[in-house]
């Protein structure tokens, strides 16, 4: 259930990365998933573009994480818990400098 719960990611932040490049630099999601009674809480840890709007990038993520889960097993999905380990600068934003 992690993995592919952990694919789903992948799949909805190389849907939502507006350049290849960007996506490159994102670590791989983690998953973690806990199953019971029909239903699964699912926990993912993801990188981000920066810059990006975090609260409707993080409900893409969880809208459509929840919506392949529950296609592919069949499974009701209760929960999707999103923690961002970091936010990943976007091509050419890691030589800017404010001055």
């Amino acid at each position: 259930m992690a993995r592919i719960a952990a694919r789903a990611a992948k799949e909805a932040l190389a849907e939502h990365t507006d350049s290849f490049a960007a996506h490159a630099k994102l670590a791989a999601p983690r998953a973690s998933a806990t199953v019971g009674s029909g239903s699964v809480r699912l926990g993912l840890t993801v990188d981000l573009p920066y810059p990006t709007d975090l609260a409707r990038a993080s409900r893409q993520v969880q809208d459509y994480v929840s919506e392949r889960v529950a296609q592919l097993t069949g499974l009701r999905v209760f929960e999707v818990t999103l923690a961002i380990e970091r936010l990943v600068p976007a091509d050419g934003l890691e030589h800017r400098r404010v001055q």
